[in-house]
């Protein structure tokens, strides 16, 4: 791959002004459809559900699917803060622009990096299992234990999904429709393949009939366990906003990525109660055997179901094969859409003046970020195989420090959306609950499961790995709060020195804060700088969503070119 040496096209550098997106991105690139797919398939569903399934039973038992719920509320929440916000200000920085406009650019820098370092850690455990899956396909489970072979096969994952990316959103957007598919067919096939067994009388003696107990958030033993539970249901839902930081590839941008935001939220707890009943309805909550909360299976739950489900032989080993692949594709698609928001926010920040410029680069004729994917890709494998060197169970104590940058830069957003549209909160009940009230809860409720997460994880005995600090007062923590601490302080650092050598952004001479700080409440996104804005007229030029500036643009001109 190489990087064009041409310089930025005009749209690669925005003038300074609230609503300015474009950025020579691909526009008109994504519908609906598309857009729902690449939100869906960036949480990885069959790989989240067989990583985070068995650590929740562990926690709450039978009450796993009512958890499974109440997960979802924030995430919910927080996808309208998305969707209301990409409303007025269309920009793929998303959180790292929404958080400089609305509280100042330190604080949008760090909410964008809160979203470059969780993508970077998460890379890391989906090449791991890229890897050890794709071995396990063609049943070499030696290789697959061994973690020389394991590491090199991630690593070309991530370079074969890093120039996939590189080459066009289209293409990346096909090849999630397909992985998806598979995705859903099979854990489809293990749901009701388990249920029918269940009632048919032909599972194992620990399964059990559904149950409305399962739903009944009193049954849980404690509030400590209720928040550890929805904590670790969370991160399963994590990745949703990948549809919006497609904004401006994406048809319609000012409304159809936050609806497919929204969408992909609402399919996927339908997904999640679907498996997550089934397989406890099959295997019960037990801690040996098949039961979910066997420690020995908590880290892929579904391949050892799978094993138990579809049986053994004939058309029971080509399921169990389709499973396995299942995952790996699950893998697939969440490392390129990984890829996708962290290379879209890194241009943003770059156009912007926040990071160097070269990462504003945009291919000629892919019109894809250059510098930012490349970088992604390089960022990841640098870090994959550095925690691969060091330790095993430092690399999985830093996957789970990942929840605490989730409910960083998602909480930010929600705040921001309030604080953005504070001025218009009281016009009309619908502005109240869906620019106020939702994103607020959203954020409350991250920023709860963040400081709790804080003192769990800070536990030495929490995770595989812990630190002992030489310098007073000698604190003894453990891995996981170390690395996700330590990650959000790293970027406290770079920003200090990026600002002390181009303090241009942080003065805000590149990106000003919202239109509603400048101009009142006198429009929610739909009306702008004095110009009326119904999502088909900008900067006062009348158009159908196919003008802007005043310049016809249909996927082959861009500002009069």
């Amino acid at each position: 791959m190489s990087l064009p040496s041409t310089p930025v096209p005009p749209a690669a550098h925005p003038p300074p002004g609230p609503g300015v997106t474009d950025k020579g991105l691909k526009s008109g690139a994504l519908g609906l459809f598309a857009s729902t797919v690449i939100g869906l398939a960036s949480t990885a569903p069959a790989y989240s559900l067989a990583a985070t399934l068995g650590v929740i039973v562990g926690i709450v038992g039978y009450q796993s699917p009512v958890v499974i719920i109440l997960a979802f509320i924030p995430m919910f929440l927080i996808a309208y803060g998305y969707k209301e916000l990409n409303r007025a200000d269309p920009d793929c920085g998303t959180t790292f622009t929404w958080a400089s406009r609305a509280f100042g650019p330190r604080t949008g820098w760090l909410g964008g990096w809160g979203i470059v370092a969780a993508d970077i850690i998460v890379m890391a455990n989906l090449a791991q299992i890229a890897g050890a899956y794709g071995f396990q396909l063609v049943g070499a489970n030696g290789l697959a234990r061994d973690t020389f072979w394991v590491t090199v096969v991630g690593v070309l994952w991530i370079a074969v999904m890093t120039l996939i990316c590189y080459v066009g959103i289209e293409i990346s957007a096909n090849l999630q429709k397909l992985l998806l598919t598979i995705e859903v067919v099979v854990l489809f096939l293990l749901a009701i393949t388990a249920l029918v067994k269940v009632y048919g009388g032909t599972a194992p003696s620990v399964s059990s009939e559904l149950s409305w107990s399962w739903f009944n958030p009193a049954h849980i033993g404690s509030l400590d366990a209720l928040t550890k539970s929805v904590l670790a249901g969370v991160f399963i839902y994590w990745g949703w906003d990948t549809a919006v930081s497609v904004n401006e590839e994406t048809v319609d941008r000012d409304r159809t990525p936050g609806r497919a935001a929204v969408t992909s939220t609402v399919i996927l707890l339908l997904v999640y109660l679907m498996v997550t009943t089934s397989a406890q309805a099959f295997a019960g909550v037990g801690d040996h055997g098949i039961g979910l909360a066997n420690p020995e299976h908590s880290g892929d739950v579904l391949s050892s179901l799978g094993a138990e489900v579809f049986g053994s032989g004939g058309w029971g080993t080509v399921a169990t094969k389709l499973l396995i692949l299942m995952v790996l594709t699950s893998a697939a698609a969440s490392t390129q859409t990984t890829i996708l928001p962290t290379a879209r926010t890194t241009l943003s920040m770059a156009a912007f003046k926040a990071i160097p410029d070269r990462f504003a680069r945009i291919h000629p004729r892919f019109l894809t970020p250059t510098w930012s994917t490349v970088g992604m890709g390089l960022a990841s494998i640098a870090f994959y195989v550095m925690l691969t060197r060091v330790s095993e169970n430092v690399l999985a104590d830093s996957i789970g420090s990942v929840g605490l940058m989730i409910a960083f830069y998602y909480g930010l957003t929600g705040f921001a959306c309030v604080w953005y549209y504070r001025r218009v909160l009281t016009r009309t009940p619908r502005d109240l609950w869906t620019k106020g009230i939702m994103p607020a809860l959203g954020g409350v409720l991250l920023l709860y499961f963040f400081v709790n997460a804080c003192v769990v994880y800070a536990a030495p005995d929490y995770g595989s790995t812990s630190w002992t600090f030489p310098f007073p007062p000698h604190w003894h923590l453990g891995g996981v709060f170390v690395t996700g601490i330590g990650a959000l302080l790293l970027g406290a650092v770079l920003m200090l020195l990026y600002r002390a050598i181009r303090p241009t952004f942080f003065r805000k001479e590149t990106i000003p804060v919202s239109a509603y700080e400048r101009d009142g409440p006198e429009g929610d996104g739909h009306e702008r700088d004095g110009h009326k804005r119904d999502g088909h007229e900008r900067n006062g030029h009348e158009g159908d969503g196919d003008k802007r500036d005043g310049h016809k643009r249909d996927g082959h001109e861009r500002n009069g070119r």
